[in-house]
């Protein structure tokens, strides 16, 4: 059975994706981890400045080498900086229900967090920020 050429193209732009993701989730997590147990920062706060950092990461490896977009930086950096706010919203909100709500450990309810905003990230940026 072969795989169709767009379904084979989708496949290798969300291995880039989720490699380029390894890469901001280390830049993430390495600092999230750092202020939580490090300075003693809370979870949500420090899960925050971790997400912004790793952001920066994202933009600059997805741009190119998941979409190779050629969309002008003037207009898929807005794009990009929403759809990273939306997700930055989602992580609060997440981190927050996980952590106070629910008093539960923050690297799982990180992980939890990441996919999520991993799935939202991955559609926006495909459909609109870097099409």
């Amino acid at each position: 059975m072969t795989v169709s050429r767009p379904l084979h193209g989708l496949a290798r732009q969300f291995s880039a994706f989720f490699g380029v993701g390894l890469a901001a989730a280390v830049v993430h997590y390495g600092l999230l981890i750092a202020l939580v147990e490090g300075a003693g920062a809370h979870p949500v706060p420090a899960t925050l400045a971790g997400y912004v950092a790793g952001g920066a990461v994202s933009y600059v490896l997805n741009r190119r080498h998941t979409y190779a977009s050629d969309r002008p930086h003037r207009e898929a950096t807005w794009r990009f900086a929403l759809v990273a706010f939306v997700g930055f919203l989602v992580t609060w909100v997440l981190m927050h229900a996980f952590t106070v709500w629910l008093d539960g450990p923050y690297l799982p309810a990180q992980i939890v967090t990441t996919g999520v905003v991993m799935l939202w990230s991955f559609v926006a940026h495909k459909i609109w920020t870097f099409a």
